[in-house]
C-alpha cells in the first residue's frame, strides 16, 4: 500500500510541475505579443499600395451594338438540275411497256443558299463570300431589323472567295474597315453572321494565327487570319471584327473533319478584301500582277546547301520565258529575301503581294545568287484569268543500261530523245529521269517520284549518271540539292545521301 500512495504522490507532483510549465509559457507567449503588437508600426515592411488598371473588360455589348445593324443575312437562290432521265423515255414504245412504272421528267427545282454580309458602305454596298452567290440567279438581302430588299451582283472573285453586292438603298448602318495588317496573334475578335440559318449570333474568341493558306479555295490567293471564334454553316460572309469595332476580316471557311465548329475558322484579311471590292467596284474584274516565277520555301537544307548563313527567302524553281523575272534576269537557283523591302518568308507571302500589286507596277527585289545579296528591278506582266494548271502525265518505264545510285536509293536513266518525247520535255532536253526508286531511300522520303527528271545536282547539269555519282561524292556531309522536273513543273528537292 505505501508503494502505491508513494506513486500516486509521485503522479501528482509531475501534474503539478507541468501545469506550472504551462502556465509559464502562456505567459510569456502573451507579453510577447502584446510587446510585438506595440512595436508593430515601426518594425514591419510598408507593403505597395495595389494599383488598380481600370475596369475590367466583362462586356463587348457596346462594340456588338454597334457593329450587328451592319451585317446582313444573304439568301440566294438558283436553278436545281433535273434529274436525269433515260433517253428511251421520249420513245411512246417503252413508255407503253414500262407503263406507270416509266421514270417521269421532274420539274425544275430550286437550290437555296444562305450566307452573311457586311454593309461597307452608307450608299448600300456588301461585302461577302464568292461561294455564298456563286450561280445564284436571285439575291435577297435581309437587315438586322427584318426588313428585305433585293440585291444585286456589283461583281465576284473566285480566287480570293470575294463578291460585292449593291442594294438600293441609303444612310445604312456601316462597319468601318480596319487594318489587318496590324492585327496581331492574340488580339480578342468577334465573328458576327447568321449560322445555320438560326438568326444572327455573335461569338468571341482570339485570332490564333496569320498568313494561312488552306488551299480550299477556287484560286489559292489565300491570306487568312486564323481565330477560334465559333464560325458555322451560314456565317460565311459575315464580320470578324476587333474590340474597336472594326472590321479585319470576312469569315470565309472551317477545317473541321464534321462539318461544325471546332475552333479552327479562317476569315479573308480586309487589306486584301479592300483592294478585291474596290477593282469590282470600279471595274467588275481583278486585275492581278505577275512576276513570272515559281518558288519554294528555303529550308534548312536548302540554305546548308547553297552556303547560306540563314534560312530565309524563297528559292527560284523556275523563270517563265518572256516574263518580267526573266527580262530582269532573275536565274533558277536565285534566292529572293525581300519585295520592295519588305521581307518575303514563304512563296505563299511573295505570291499575295505580287497579286495584290497592279499590272506594270516596278518592283525591286533584294535576292542572294552566289551567296551575294543584290538587288534586281522588275516590271510585274498581268496574271491570266483562266491560268490553268498542265495535265499530268505518266512515268516512264525503267530502261536497259540504267545505273542505280544506292546511296540516294534510286536507278536513273539519261534523257533520250524518246523519252524527252513520252514526257512532253521537249527538243535537246537533258537530264536524268528516275525509272526506279527504293521507297524506303533517301530520295522517296525526300518525296522524289517514278518519272522525275533530274536536271541539276548543287547547282551542276545533269547529262549522265556519273555526274549524279560525282555530286554525291563532292556533297560528302551536306544535303543534295536536286532542281527536277516533274511533269512539266520545276522545283528543288534536296535529299541526304546515306552514309
Amino acid at each position: 500500500m505505501s508503494s502505491i500512495t508513494s506513486l500516486r504522490r509521485r503522479a501528482a507532483t509531475a501534474r503539478s510541475a507541468s501545469t506550472a510549465l504551462f502556465l509559464l509559457a502562456a505567459a510569456a507567449l502573451f507579453f510577447g505579443a502584446c510587446t510585438s503588437h506595440n512595436t508593430s508600426t515601426q518594425a514591419s515592411p510598408q507593403l505597395p499600395p495595389v494599383v488598380s488598371s481600370g475596369p475590367a473588360q466583362n462586356s463587348y455589348a457596346d462594340v456588338v451594338s454597334r457593329v450587328t445593324p451592319a451585317v446582313v443575312t444573304i439568301r440566294s437562290a438558283r436553278r436545281a438540275r433535273p434529274a436525269q432521265q433515260h433517253p428511251f423515255m421520249d420513245d411512246p414504245m417503252f413508255r407503253d411497256f414500262f407503263g406507270d412504272r416509266a421514270p417521269r421528267q421532274q420539274p425544275e427545282g430550286r437550290e437555296r443558299g444562305l450566307g452573311s454580309g457586311v454593309i461597307v458602305s452608307p450608299d448600300g454596298y456588301i461585302l461577302t463570300n464568292h461561294h455564298v452567290i456563286d450561280g445564284a440567279e436571285d439575291i435577297t438581302i435581309e437587315l438586322s431589323d427584318r426588313k428585305t430588299v433585293n440585291a444585286k451582283l456589283i461583281g465576284s472573285d473566285p480566287p480570293s472567295d470575294l463578291a460585292v453586292l449593291k442594294v438600293e438603298l441609303s444612310n445604312l448602318p456601316i462597319v468601318p474597315m480596319g487594318n489587318s495588317d496590324q492585327v496581331r496573334v492574340g488580339d480578342v475578335v468577334l465573328a458576327v453572321g447568321n449560322p445555320l440559318g438560326i438568326g444572327q449570333t455573335v461569338t468571341s474568341g482570339i485570332i490564333s494565327a496569320k498568313g494561312r493558306s488552306t488551299g480550299l479555295s477556287d484560286g489559292s490567293f489565300e491570306d487568312f487570319l486564323q481565330t477560334d471564334a465559333a464560325i458555322n454553316r451560314g456565317n460565311s460572309g459575315g464580320a470578324l471584327v476587333n474590340t474597336n469595332g472594326e472590321l479585319i476580316g470576312i469569315n470565309s471557311q472551317i477545317l473541321s473533319p464534321s462539318g461544325g465548329n471546332i475552333g479552327i475558322g479562317f476569315s479573308i484579311p480586309t487589306n486584301m478584301a479592300r483592294s478585291v471590292m474596290e477593282q469590282l467596284i470600279k471595274g467588275g474584274k481583278v486585275r492581278r500582277g505577275q512576276l513570272g516565277v515559281v518558288v519554294q520555301p528555303v529550308t534548312s537544307d536548302v540554305a546548308t546547301s547553297l552556303g547560306m548563313s540563314e534560312t530565309r527567302g524563297v528559292i527560284v524553281s523556275s523563270v517563265q520565258p518572256g516574263s518580267g523575272a526573266e527580262k530582269a534576269g532573275l536565274r533558277q537557283g536565285d534566292v529572293i529575301v525581300s519585295l520592295n523591302d519588305t521581307p518575303i518568308n514563304d512563296s505563299n507571302e511573295l505570291r499575295n503581294r505580287v497579286a495584290s500589286t497592279a499590272p506594270g507596277t516596278q518592283v525591286t527585289l533584294n535576292i542572294i545568287r552566289d551567296n551575294k545579296e543584290q538587288q534586281v528591278r522588275a516590271t510585274l506582266g498581268e496574271l491570266a484569268a483562266d491560268a490553268k494548271k498542265d495535265a499530268e502525265r505518266g512515268g516512264v518505264n525503267p530502261t536497259p543500261g540504267s545505273e542505280e545510285s544506292g546511296k540516294l536509293g534510286i536507278t536513273v536513266t539519261p534523257v533520250t530523245p524518246e523519252i524527252a518525247r513520252t514526257l512532253n520535255l521537249g527538243d535537246n532536253a537533258e537530264g536524268l529521269v528516275i525509272s526506279s526508286l527504293d521507297p524506303g531511300g533517301p530520295a522517296a522520303e525526300a518525296g522524289l517520284q517514278q518519272g522525275d527528271v533530274i536536271l541539276s545536282a548543287n547547282q551542276q547539269k545533269m547529262r549522265a549518271n556519273a555526274d549524279l555519282v560525282n555530286a554525291v561524292q563532292r556533297a560528302g556531309e551536306r544535303p543534295l540539292l536536286l532542281l527536277i522536273n516533274r511533269r512539266g513543273q520545276t522545283l528543288f528537292v534536296t535529299v541526304r545521301a546515306r552514309r
